[in-house]
């Protein structure tokens, strides 16, 4: 277990690649699967790993993330010593909001001078996996590392701000390349914006940082003391889900009507979420039900086929909903007609409406709508 290390969560980054589903959220509060959010994912990691201590970057937007992660008792994070700790998005030494990652580490200064554990897991709230940190630190002390970056082989996706990283027999990084032009579909070694890295080396960086005036942690840093850093790559080869745009977002909910993929997500640890106590989903001799996910408190008494339905989901006589994510406390109204849709909480679809989107191109309706 690694009792050795805290974890920080930076729960804004990334957000310019999902513009229309943090308008009101941060990119960590997203809902995911029906009953969770995305930061769910990062916690459970952690809070499996025996890591009781958690510093929560927030930036903006973070009023739906209080409310979802509270006290942190859900996660078993709600303790005297350490647990869940809500950082705010500027230093002690300044109070301008931070708008880099080496900018956001430097404000934590304070926080990490003030813990005694070895190591530091620095994670983002851009993907969804079910990861044992444990057997990474393992492999980052067995490696004698400086730091250890975590890496998926996968698709490149839509987005243009990921790193590669290329490494030798050893799995030591020997390039990190910052956003390289590749086809989209083709496969490499993605970092997937996880690390592991040594608490009082960390605090040497940023300190050396900052009185250099350096402005990017990847490329003043990572990239240019490459060959005096020990970093090394720890390749993850679970399921991973990057959620680099709304089609992304899309295709990954979809992928968890796959029995496959439920099992490796969710089967052998678990994942935790705020607990929200509410009636059995009700059906109607009406209904019919197929290949989808629905959470408690929902009222079907349409067509559901191959779609994610959030809690208390009402769906209304006739309607018809294929294909689609509809968030918590939707309406859909009689006779609708809804495919390749994603509709934001409290969203309420009038009688008779027929909207519809593709795949690549979901149709996103935003939160309260009324149509």
């Amino acid at each position: 277990m690694a009792t050795s290390a805290i974890g920080v969560i930076f729960s804004n980054m990334h957000e310019e690649n999902v513009p229309e589903l943090v308008r009101r959220r941060t990119m960590a509060s997203i809902p995911y699967g029906g009953r969770y959010r995305i930061i769910d994912f990062a916690l459970s990691n952690m809070v499996n790993s025996g890591i009781t201590t958690v510093g929560l970057m927030t930036s903006n937007n973070y009023r739906s993330l209080i409310d979802h992660i509270g006290s942190g008792k859900d996660w078993d994070l709600a303790r005297k010593d350490g647990g869940l700790i809500l950082l705010p998005p500027f230093s002690e030494r300044h109070d301008k909001l931070y708008s880099t990652r080496l900018e956001a580490l430097s404000s934590l200064r304070g926080f990490l001078y003030r813990r005694n554990e070895k190591y530091v897991v620095l994670t983002d709230c851009d993907g969804v996996m079910r990861l044992d940190i444990a057997d990474v630190i393992a492999t980052h002390e067995r490696k004698n590392a400086d730091i250890t970056m975590v890496t998926h082989h996968g698709k490149v996706g839509h987005r243009a701000d990921f790193i590669l990283l290329t490494a030798d027999e050893t799995d030591r990084v020997r390039e990190i390349k910052l956003s390289p032009h590749l086809a989209e579909g083709q496969t490499a070694d993605i970092y997937i914006n996880m690390m592991i890295i040594n608490r009082q080396f960390l605090l040497n960086l940023v300190e050396d940082s900052v009185t250099h005036g350096f402005s990017s942690f990847e490329g003043d840093i990572l990239i240019k003391q490459i060959d005096s850093l020990k970093i090394y790559r720890y390749d993850f080869q679970g399921y991973y889900a990057g959620i680099d745009s709304v089609a992304a977002y899309y295709k990954h909910n979809m992928e968890l009507l796959k029995k496959t993929v439920r099992d490796e997500l969710f089967g052998a640890r678990d994942i935790y979420t705020k607990v929200r106590d509410s009636a059995p989903s009700k059906y109607s001799e009406s209904a019919i039900v197929k290949n989808s996910l629905i959470s408690d408190g929902c009222e079907i008494e349409g067509v559901v086929e191959n779609s994610i339905l959030f809690r208390g989901v009402k769906v209304g006589k006739g309607a018809i909903v294929r294909n689609s994510i509809i968030m918590q406390d939707n309406i859909i109204g009689q006779n609708a007609t809804l495919d390749c849709v994603i509709t934001d909480k409290n969203v309420v679809i009038s009688d008779r409406k027929a909207l519809g989107g593709c795949a690549t191109l979901p149709y996103y309706i935003p939160k309260g709508t009324r149509l």
